[in-house]
């Protein structure tokens, strides 16, 4: 009886053994094929310039790759001019940027299967900087863009030549908004007859949109030096100078000072903007500054006193913040008081009595110097 019991307790051991042996197989298992997959890196990866400063990346499935089971995604990382990293199921990818300094990108294989991830090796492809002699391109480019009452927007450049650029540079224009392009009619030339201005009435940039991108290219010619292009993205509403508020009201109320304002012209609604109310106290000099959210404001002030009111606007929350708008016109209001007008009347009486005693003093002085002495 003591043998079988021994039996039994080996047999229940072994048994033991080859469950926890079969669960382990289990799990190790379904790793063991795809430790065998082997990731191949894409093929036929370009680069192409597909608009100014748009690169279209392209690449095709590695023909030897097993896909059977699997996810495919590519890694694409953006070296220069700004690195990025992102993934994609797509095997082409648009991206904007600069392309006066080259542009470089590396792609990779991403083979997914459960919380198992395989990648290739990197493929490696550049775009070379467009040709030109060394500081012959634009430098200090600058532009504004204001939205009109007809709800178009128009567009301002300004840049001064590249210091290797020779006296016969000839700068052109182009900017580019989503698909559209078009090149600078209206330019303003410095001494050397060069264009460093360009203004365009109405552009094709949206006002409604928020924070699309706005791209200047800039290239040139001379009979002297190939002149190297430059680009540059704007951001459309970082560079947008907010027109002023429109009626402005000021008056006075007891001792407050009350103002009421309407929102620029703009397509935002009036909660995008915020405003700086100039306050200037013509009698003691004071200025004050204030930030209003509001399109009213209500101040107590010193009712003996006139001021100077202005107003200006930004927008914000909306979009990105843009340039200031202009102030708006001088408002007057209140007038210049006596603020004791009993204490003033008793001062000039005073110092009026004051100099006439004086003034006594002075003539009796004279006099008695005048008078012959005695012998």
């Amino acid at each position: 009886m003591a043998v079988l019991i021994c039996h039994l307790k080996i047999m229940a051991s072994m048994m033991i053994v080859f469950l926890i042996l079969l669960w382990t197989t289990n799990l190790v298992q379904p790793n063991t094929p795809q430790a065998a997959v082997q990731v191949f890196p894409p093929v036929n990866f370009t680069l192409t310039v597909s608009a100014l400063a748009q690169v279209l990346l392209h690449w095709k499935p590695n023909p030897n790759q097993e896909q059977k089971n699997y996810t495919i995604r590519y890694d694409v990382k953006i070296l220069s001019p700004v690195p990025e990293e992102y993934d994609t199921k797509k095997t082409h990818s648009v991206r904007t940027a600069a392309l006066h300094n080259g542009f470089s990108a590396h792609i990779r294989t991403l083979l997914l299967h459960s919380d198992l991830q395989m990648r290739s090796d990197w493929v490696k492809e550049k775009l070379p900087p467009p040709p030109g002699a060394p500081e012959t391109s634009v430098t200090n480019l600058s532009c504004v863009t204001r939205i009109t009452i007809s709800s178009t927007v128009s567009l301002h450049c300004t840049w001064l030549p590249g210091r290797g650029a020779p006296e016969d540079t000839k700068y052109f224009l182009f900017y580019r908004y989503e698909t559209y392009t078009e090149e600078c009619q209206n330019y303003i030339k410095d001494k050397w007859n060069r264009n460093t201005e360009c203004r365009f009435s109405v552009t094709h940039i949206d006002p409604e949109e928020v924070d699309n991108l706005v791209v200047i290219h800039i290239n040139g010619s001379s009979k002297h030096a190939a002149i190297k292009p430059f680009q540059q993205l704007f951001n459309q509403n970082a560079i947008e100078k907010v027109n002023v508020p429109r009626n402005v009201t000021v008056f006075l109320e007891q001792n407050d000072l009350l103002a009421t304002w309407e929102k620029p012209i703009s397509p935002f609604p009036k909660e995008c903007f915020e405003y700086e109310f100039y306050l200037f106290n013509l009698k003691s000099g004071n200025k004050q500054i204030l930030k209003i959210s509001s399109n009213d404001f209500r101040l107590q002030i010193d009712v003996t006193s006139r001021y100077s009111i202005q107003i200006r606007a930004n927008h914000h929350i909306c979009c990105t913040r843009g340039f200031w708008s202009d102030w708006s016109e001088i408002i007057y209001v209140g007038q210049n008081k006596l603020e004791n007008p009993v204490a003033w009347i008793f001062a000039v009486l005073c110092v009026f009595t004051c100099c006439t005693f004086l003034l006594v003093a002075i003539i009796c002085k004279i006099v008695l110097q005048k008078r012959p002495r005695p012998f």
